[in-house]
């Protein structure tokens, strides 16, 4: 969600005159920087202020230049940004995001920065110009706001209630997408499934889920990320009975111990939650699913924890994030009593590590012999220029390396490939592929690519990367995935 309030920020910005920095472009060169927060985890805060007083130098040398910080941080932190860094020229919180070029100029013209944060939405994102970061996906977001109250979780404190929005805009966004060449989309919420509460249709989603089917040209839909609570078996039948919707699901699962998902306040528990993941699998017997687990919450034991990889090894995930607990300012549970030392957190989470990475290897090892479509990606593959392959996605999401075709390949096309390795976070085809689809995506990606559009760097700083995050990051910190 954070990376598609990006495009909407970067959309405005060019609206309103401004022209994103060309590939090569230092940070202390760009006249504009924007740093988009998020604050889920606590290294959200370090990141930002270590960032922020890496600018202070430069923009000392560069009166001209300006800073603006948005998003969940500033919603937060509000006045203290300034005070911190009292260089910062705009401050804007996540009810606003279209008031960041008025901000930019009342600022530049009263020479004093600007702090606005809204207590309610002004304007739902996606009525907001947009720079998409891809030519061939898209995110599409069908509500903002959470009506849970997970007591690790700041989010709906900073994003406020769910708002949906309206089926019909959604689906003339999607359609429009399509005509533009997008062949991928991804549906966003904050609890994406519990979309209709706020406009009374307890089966909006699985309806829009159907909905999707019918618009043609649209080939893979994806959505991310619903709860357990609000997972209803007509959204189970809608993702099985519709053909565009891909077998993937990410499913937050957070604590396996039935104690931990109460004091989180979950509202489902480990036998409701394996019961969904065995009929998505009865529906869908090669849907890939991955999860969310929080490791030491205020008062885990270790037979807490036990519960938690027994259910790993039930569900059987091809991934999982993982993070270490960490209190956050303003949740009831950074209250609570039974704080879990730092060391015994560690030694649960390198357990839990190990077993998800052992299952990710041989759930992964099933794929091997099997033949995938794979579509295209930019910038999957860090290594793909040495190794002379390109990187894409399979219909259940794993990602794919597979050697280059002789014929030409952009991204957005379609690559059939036999899978002949198997790694824990990708797969590998290493000989030739069986076929190549060259499809009105690649041809959107090459109109854009042609007219010098290739997305930059150097504008916007502190983004999240466009994608998947990285599978079970080796610096963990505390996280609900929901943001």
């Amino acid at each position: 969600m954070n990376v598609h309030d990006s495009e909407r920020l970067s959309g405005l910005l060019e609206e309103a005159g401004f022209v994103r920095a060309p590939d090569g472009t230092g940070e202390g060169e760009a006249d504009i920087v924007v740093f988009n927060t998020c604050a889920v985890r606590e290294n959200a805060d370090n990141r930002l202020y270590g960032n922020l007083g890496r600018l202070a130098p430069i923009k000392a040398r560069r009166p001209g230049m300006q800073i603006a910080v948005g998003g969940c941080l500033a919603q937060k932190d509000r006045d203290t940004i300034v005070k911190k860094a009292p260089w910062v020229d705009v401050v804007f919180g996540t009810h606003n995001i279209g008031s960041l070029p008025v901000l930019l100029e009342r600022a530049r013209v009263q020479e004093e920065a600007q702090v606005e944060i809204a207590e309610s939405l002004e304007a739902f994102p996606s009525t907001l110009p947009t720079r998409r970061e891809s030519a061939y996906a898209a995110w599409v977001s069908i509500s903002v706001g959470c009506n849970n109250t997970c007591t690790f979780c700041i989010v709906p404190a900073l994003r406020g209630k769910e708002k949906d929005r309206r089926p019909g805009d959604i689906l003339a966004e999607v359609e429009t997408l399509v005509a533009e060449g997008v062949t991928e989309i991804t549906l966003l919420g904050q609890n994406v499934n519990a979309y209709g509460s706020d406009i009374g249709d307890r089966e909006a989603f699985s309806k829009l889920l159907r909905a999707c089917g019918k618009v043609e040209g649209l080939e893979r839909v994806r959505f991310t990320s619903p709860h357990p609570r609000d997972f209803t078996d007509d959204v189970i039948s809608a993702m099985a009975e519709t053909e565009n919707v891909m077998p993937q699901l990410h499913m937050p699962l957070q604590s396996g111990s039935d104690t931990v998902l109460k004091a989180m306040r979950r509202s489902y528990r480990q036998e409701r939650y394996l019961g969904i993941i065995e009929k998505v699998r009865a529906a869908m017997p090669d849907a890939a699913i991955s999860t969310d687990i929080i490791v030491g919450f205020p008062g885990e034991t270790e037979e807490d924890f036990e519960q938690t990889l027994h259910v790993v090894r039930e569900a059987r995930f091809a991934q999982a994030f993982t993070f270490q607990y960490s209190k956050r300012p303003g949740t009831p549970a950074a209250e609570m009593d039974g704080q879990v030392p730092k060391a015994v957190v560690q030694e649960r989470y390198e357990r839990l590590v190990a077993l998800q990475e052992e299952i990710s290897w041989e759930e992964n090892k099933k794929q091997v012999g099997r033949t995938l479509e794979v579509l295209v990606a930019e910038g999957e593959g860090r290594k793909d220029d040495a190794t002379r392959r390109l990187s894409g996605r399979a219909a259940d999401n794993r990602l794919v390396h597979f050697a280059r075709p002789q014929e030409p390949v952009r991204p957005g096309d379609v690559v059939t490939v036999d899978i002949t390795y198997a790694a824990p976070h990708h797969l590998l085809a290493e000989g030739p592929a069986r076929g190549v689809r060259r499809t009105r995506a690649g041809d959107a990606w090459e109109r854009r690519n042609a007219a010098g559009e290739k997305k930059p760097a150097g504008v916007m700083l502190g983004l999240p990367t466009v994608g998947a995050p990285p599978p079970l990051p080796a610096a963990p910190a505390a996280g609900c995935g929901c943001d």
